[in-house]
């Protein structure tokens, strides 16, 4: 009998030290747990913050930044000078209101300061010439004087802007005694705008743009 209560209390000593290890053990486990696991899921405001900051910034083109070119400008002046080398009053006066038109459209928002003033600068000289060319269907001589100008004002354009086409800058000698008979062609050939039929192939390039 001695020996069966010696047991039990044995026994009931061996099950109390082994339920407070076990709950010794869970401690340590559970300290474990939380100091190797310190990360923290990002709540989905944090995730959509990092989003954010690495999406690429896209700049949209506007209408405003489109390409400046002086082609329009170049080709209707062209035309003019080719009507008057025809003796062409009317077809003068007619390409003459529709570089004006060019002129007035031609868009310049992509320049930097300096060089829209440049461009309205000698557009605005231009836009005086062409008026009086279009204004004066029938009077050849008084729509030559402001050719001779108007000429004046597409090279420093192309001087200042440059060109896509390869062009001709000729002159007459003949012309209000020398002093502004230079004009522009897209031809190497003379064909003189001022004198037309009269002397259509007096004059010489000067240059080559």
């Amino acid at each position: 009998m001695k020996n069966i209560i010696s047991s039990a209390i044995s026994l009931a000593f061996v099950l109390t030290s082994c339920n407070q290890k076990s709950k010794e053990e869970e401690t340590i486990n559970s300290q474990t747990i939380e100091t190797e696991s310190p990360f923290v899921s990002p709540t989905p405001q944090d995730t959509t913050n990092d989003v954010t900051k690495t999406k690429p910034e896209t700049t949209v083109p506007t209408a405003n930044q489109s390409s400046f070119s002086t082609n329009e400008i170049v080709s209707d002046y062209l035309k003019l000078k080719n009507a008057l080398v025809k003796d062409d009053s009317k077809a003068a006066a007619n390409a003459g209101k529709k570089l004006l038109v060019t002129l007035n459209n031609t868009n310049a928002n992509s320049l930097d300061a300096k060089s829209k003033k440049e461009y309205v600068d000698i557009a605005d000289n231009a836009k005086k010439h062409t008026e009086h060319i279009g204004d004066n269907a029938g009077k050849i001589d008084h729509q030559r004087e402001h050719f001779s100008l108007l000429s004046k004002d597409i090279n420093d354009l192309i001087k200042t802007f440059g060109t896509t086409q390869k062009l001709y800058q000729d002159y007459c000698p003949m012309y209000d005694e020398g002093k502004s008979g230079y004009w522009i062609s897209e031809i190497k050939e003379i064909k003189n705008p001022y004198y037309g039929s009269q002397m259509l192939t007096c004059g010489g390039i000067k240059k080559t743009y």
